[in-house]
């Protein structure tokens, strides 16, 4: 079945959590799964915060190769709700003031954990499985992902810095071509564009965007 890109984006980005599995060192050839928290960055790449003396960290350390995987937060059962599974590499790297500021948007609380030995994280897929439903499942590659319309940091930070006047209560967390990620009562929600949008049609909608948010 031949999967749109942006199916499997909105669900990286409705995900606060995710699963990561590394190639443990500890018991070689055996995969070591986590629970963690999961942000997205400008290309739709998981970015993560991770300690230095956390298992997982040591096993990216020794071996890069690893998988991400994601559960529709909203899905009533595993089986049923829509997933993703994305494979590549995990490379440490030194964030832009901007790319910092986007990931403290969505985990304010790493801001004290960087005091500590945390550093930062991102995933390099090579290929991706989404699954939506029974018969409804196919592969995405590295290139269908990471090749689409793109926002760059500093034209979301221009949007952001607008001001728009958003509905109470609602907190924005990031804009991208395909969509808004927002927060409200404590929950990530996000606003899905029916098809994606240039970085020109964004700041001539944003305002009705923003007002959209519910």
């Amino acid at each position: 079945m031949k999967i749109p890109p942006s199916a499997a984006i909105h669900l990286l980005h409705r995900c606060v959590h995710a699963s990561l599995a590394s190639h443990s060192t500890q018991l070689a050839g055996y995969p070591y799964a986590t629970p963690i928290p999961c942000v997205p960055d400008a290309r739709h790449r998981p970015m993560l915060c991770l300690s230095a003396l956390a298992e997982h960290s040591k096993n990216l350390q020794a071996d890069p190769r690893c998988s991400v995987a994601l559960l529709d937060p909203a899905a009533a059962s595993s089986q049923s709700g829509a997933r993703l599974t994305l494979l590549g590499d995990m490379e440490a790297f030194q964030p832009t003031p901007l790319e910092l500021a986007r990931h403290l948007r969505y985990q304010p609380e790493a801001e004290n954990w960087l005091q500590l030995d945390f550093g930062f994280y991102r995933l390099r897929p090579q290929r991706l499985r989404y699954i939506e439903g029974f018969g409804r499942m196919g592969w995405l590659e590295a290139e269908q992902w990471l090749d689409g319309a793109t926002l760059e940091p500093e034209q979301e930070a221009e949007l952001l810095a607008q001001g728009a006047a958003v509905p109470a209560g609602i907190r924005l967390l990031g804009v991208d071509c395909h969509g808004i990620d927002y927060e409200i009562a404590a929950t990530r929600r996000r606003l899905a564009f029916p098809d994606a949008l240039t970085a020109a049609e964004l700041t001539a909608r944003w305002q009705e965007l923003c007002a959209a948010l519910a």
